[in-house]
């Protein structure tokens, strides 16, 4: 599964699975595991917000330390995403 970073940010990995390219730009959070079990999962915008769709076992805090560090640092995460797929940004309903 590739990682956006080799560091964990607040206590986790943010990372996709490569069933995760068919869906708009999305970050999982989880341990070491890197599983989807227990993980939390941001859908990222164009400019760099993010959509909280399952929390998983993160607490409110943590939630929001990646949140304002994927708006920091979304557009590395973009270029690392696009290496595997071609859908851009999430853009909602």
């Amino acid at each position: 599964m590739p990682k956006y970073f080799s560091f964990k940010v607040a206590g986790y990995y943010l990372y996709f699975t490569s069933k995760c390219i068919i869906e708009a730009m999305h970050v999982h959070a989880s341990d070491s595991s890197l599983t989807e079990k227990g993980a939390a999962k941001f859908f990222v915008k164009g400019n760099g917000d993010s959509i909280l769709q399952e929390k998983g076992r993160l607490n409110d805090r943590e939630v929001n330390k990646i949140q304002a560090f994927i708006k920091d640092n979304y557009q590395s995460m973009y270029d690392k995403w696009s290496e595997y797929s071609k859908i851009g940004f999430y853009l909602g309903n």
